[in-house]
């Protein structure tokens, strides 16, 4: 499956004004700094367009969009091409400072936006899952991440005592 295509769509959405901005996170987004992993979808993080003089936001034209070209709702996904992909809001105070910050690429000739390595190991910091603990490892033992970086993002989001804890449990020191 490639995900050539998705993000190409997701690239129109945002020259069409579907969407402001974007940005891959979750597993895949790992994969542009760590070995890949298995997943079932593309995790976009997108900064929806309000209707003027409303606060409320809706998905319901990034639905109509992409229904309206072929794609299909399967569960919580609208699938793409082969993919399942998940659309979602900015969570936190995190995640919108991961949407703002991320960086640019290239997938087969098309830009994308991912989330920097450091905001994606914070944000699996602060998930705090089993397998987002295993990937914020791999981020660790992988040596990209600026441990800097990383550090004043932990601080400033409080994930601190959060750091200290992992680093006591799988690196064996306090961090």
């Amino acid at each position: 499956m490639k995900i050539q295509e998705v993000i190409r769509t997701i690239n129109q959405m945002q020259a069409d004004g579907v969407i402001e901005r974007y940005a891959i996170g979750g597993a895949v987004g790992a994969t542009f700094y760590l070995e890949p992993v298995a997943t079932l979808d593309v995790d976009v993080f997108v900064a929806f367009k309000s209707d003027p003089g409303s606060f409320l936001i809706s998905p319901q034209p990034l639905f109509d969009y992409l229904l309206a070209r072929g794609c299909r709702v399967k569960g919580e996904y609208i699938v793409i091409g082969e993919w399942p992909v998940q659309f979602l809001p900015p969570t936190s105070p995190l995640v919108e400072e991961a949407l703002d910050k991320a960086v640019s690429g290239e997938v087969g000739g098309s830009p994308v936006r991912v989330f920097s390595a450091e905001h994606l190991a914070a944000i699996a910091l602060q998930t705090g899952r089993a397998k987002d603990k295993a990937r914020l490892l791999q981020f660790v033992e992988s040596g990209v991440l600026d441990a800097s970086k990383f550090e004043q993002l932990v601080i400033r989001h409080g994930l601190a005592d959060d750091w200290e804890k992992f680093g006591r449990q799988f690196l064996g020191d306090a961090s």
